[in-house]
């Protein structure tokens, strides 16, 4: 066990441990901002479904219910603007982040392939990458690296953490150029239904992949967009060469997604209006803290999309860590997200209205 565990970074979100409990001394309680977990409740007709769908003493199937097929299916057509998704290009995830952690190790890379993945961004991807041994870097513009033993291509539009979102042309540039080289592609798109100042458009769009899935697969995540975060609900889309011997992998071992949960993934995908109002809920909090954090002396980049504002005052990100904690606000330090993120913070906008408030004042 001590060898897996030898190739892995130290855990970030230890680091915050001192400053959580500074935040936790403020008379008025701790304001929380540092991890993107929702707090709002489930979708009163998901909880529903996943009630309904309660007994269920049979295994389910890694491949999900037609029913849940014909969701996701569904729901890439009409909201990505994907065209002739069959079951085939689908396949249920137990999260997006065990997708992440393991891709590369179900690939089959290892010794001598590459991932890369953008310069900043969500720690799993290195982890994935160490867990297969196979090589990582980090890029600015993917066309600009050496695609000599690159096996695998991380997009992450919208970005976590800075919002950061990839444009319709950026995205048909990028998809063209790994195609060129033979390079699998996995775009992280778990914000996308989550964007402000932009709108975040899928690699599965035929205006990017010209109306082929070849070398592509999208992820995306219910966490988000439906408050499950605790149900572990998400699916890929794309290349079904690629997606079937995902599938086979799989099935050997046993990573599949509960019953009542698929149940309740059928229930969230066919129902916008939920998605809707959590959008409002989270747009109002972000204009809210937007405000108060410019007025506070910082600077926002990026962050057209995404649950988090990018932010800085020009120094050290611990400094403000510690700068925010004293007013009993918790944030994530830049640079758990990579080196380039060393003066800025990751600030959530997953509190309560009432929590969003506080933070307001004190700013």
């Amino acid at each position: 066990m001590s060898a897996v565990s030898d190739r892995l970074p130290a855990f970030p979100w230890d680091k915050l441990t001192p400053f959580k409990a500074t935040a936790a001394a403020h008379p008025d309680g701790i304001v929380d901002l540092s991890v993107g977990t929702p707090v709002d409740p489930v979708p009163e007709l998901i909880q529903k479904a996943l009630v309904d769908a309660a007994d269920s003493p049979g295994y389910p199937t890694v491949w999900g219910t037609p029913e849940l097929r014909d969701a996701i299916t569904g729901w890439v057509e009409r909201r990505l603007g994907a065209r002739d998704v069959t079951h085939r290009h689908v396949l249920p995830i137990v999260g997006s982040k065990e997708l992440v952690a393991w891709l590369p190790t179900q690939l089959g890379l290892g010794p001598g392939d590459r991932v890369a993945y953008p310069r900043l961004a969500y720690p799993t991807y290195e982890v994935g990458a160490r867990l297969a041994r196979a090589e990582y870097e980090v890029y600015d513009d993917p066309t600009e690296l050496d695609p000599e033993g690159l096996r695998l291509l991380w997009l992450n539009s919208p970005s976590n953490p800075t919002g950061k979102v990839l444009s319709k042309a950026d995205l048909t540039r990028i998809v063209a150029w790994a195609r060129e080289h033979g390079i699998l592609l996995f775009s992280d798109e778990c914000y996308l239904e989550l964007g402000w100042e932009a709108d975040p458009v899928s690699v599965l769009h035929p205006d990017v992949n010209g109306g082929s899935y070849d070398g592509i697969v999208s992820v995306h995540s219910l966490s988000k967009r439906s408050n499950l975060a605790g149900y572990r609900a998400a699916f890929l889309a794309g290349d079904p060469a690629v997606l079937s011997p995902l599938l086979e992998i799989r099935k050997h071992g046993g990573m599949m997604t509960s019953a009542p949960t698929q149940a309740a993934v059928v229930a969230a995908l066919g129902d916008d209006d939920h998605v809707r109002v959590q959008r409002e809920r989270y747009a109002s909090r972000r204009a809210l803290l937007r405000e108060a954090l410019l007025s506070h002396g910082f600077r926002i980049e990026h962050s057209e999309a995404s649950l988090y504002l990018w932010a800085t005052r020009g120094e050290s990100c611990w400094d403000t860590v510690a700068h925010l904690a004293e007013r009993g606000i918790l944030v994530a330090p830049g640079d758990f997200y990579g080196s380039a993120g060393a003066e800025f913070v990751r600030v959530a906008l997953t509190a309560t209205d009432e929590r969003i408030a506080a933070a307001v004042r004190r700013l």
